[in-house]
């Protein structure tokens, strides 16, 4: 199964990512494990100096950006 992390503070923008993660998976009937990163120490350990950011399998995918649904999609598919 896929591990998806979304790592933010609680902004705006980090609740918005995690929705449209969730909506990405839902779109490509994927199984995945979606997982809210809010802790500072666990978001500095990826190098991530910018939030929202999207990890997938433990590699940092995005920073600093509110991905669409879409955009997520077709980092799920890569």
């Amino acid at each position: 199964m896929m591990k998806i992390e979304v790592l933010g503070t609680g902004c705006a923008k980090c609740i918005s990512l995690e929705d449209n993660v969730k909506q990405a998976v839902k779109m490509l009937g994927i199984d995945a494990e979606v997982v809210k990163v809010s802790d500072m120490k666990d978001i500095m350990n990826y190098g991530v100096m910018m939030t929202p950011a999207l990890v997938i399998d433990g590699v940092v995918k995005s920073a600093g950006k509110l991905l669409s649904p879409e955009d997520i999609a077709k980092i799920l598919k890569a």
